[in-house]
């Protein structure tokens, strides 16, 4: 009876004890995800039509710069702060087409893109895009019949970057974006939330 009685007196300890263990956890846990989105992700939303069909306008992508090297075929999210149309400065979505001391040949008529070490280009240095690349019926937008392809260099410590939806997308082929810095890039797009896709 003796035993009965203390057990029942050691409940509310017991349940004090299990309740500050629990909101000591809890506040690590907080403190963990804000350390978490302040130095390794972020949350971003896609903004447009430009990376049609790979994500769509509104959906959540989870982003990371932590240790990250931007590599041809990442999509990431960058935020210049120096473009002469205020509209561009803020958090974009494209994909990597190039890194420095690259050379980038779009031709827009053959709807192509070329990347090369050089100045110069082979069949073998064709852009496979049948994953991910998205055009409006025709040719680029963007062709000219005095000009059908360009070239571009990209300079050290840049990236040039395009939109899946290629013939509505702001990039680097735009004078008010051009070559994005690298300093700029806030993160590479590690999944979409919903729905839920891992990009390696």
């Amino acid at each position: 009876m003796t035993k009965n009685l203390n057990s029942k007196q050691q409940n509310p300890q017991s349940f004090a004890a299990n309740l500050i263990e629990y909101v000591e956890v809890f506040v690590f846990a907080v403190i963990f995800v804000i350390v978490l989105m302040t130095f390794c992700v972020r949350l971003c939303e896609v903004d447009g039509p430009s990376m049609n069909n790979t994500l769509k306008h509104g959906e959540q992508l989870l982003i990371s710069d932590f240790f990250y090297t931007p590599e041809t075929g990442d999509i990431i999210v960058f935020h210049l702060s120096d473009s002469d149309v205020e509209y561009y400065n803020k958090p974009i979505v494209k994909r990597v087409i190039a890194t420095e001391g690259q050379y980038v040949k779009i031709d827009y008529m053959q709807k192509s893109v070329y990347v090369s070490d050089d100045d110069t280009f082979s069949d073998d240095e064709l852009l496979d895009e049948s994953m991910y690349a998205y055009y409006d019926i025709g040719i680029f937008k963007e062709a000219k019949v005095e000009e059908p392809a360009e070239i571009f260099a990209v300079p050290e410590n840049h990236l040039f970057v395009m939109g899946d939806n290629r013939n509505n997308s702001a990039d680097s082929r735009n004078p008010h974006i051009g070559m994005v810095n690298e300093n700029c890039v806030l993160g590479k797009a590690l999944l979409r939330l919903s729905p839920f896709t891992v990009f390696k």
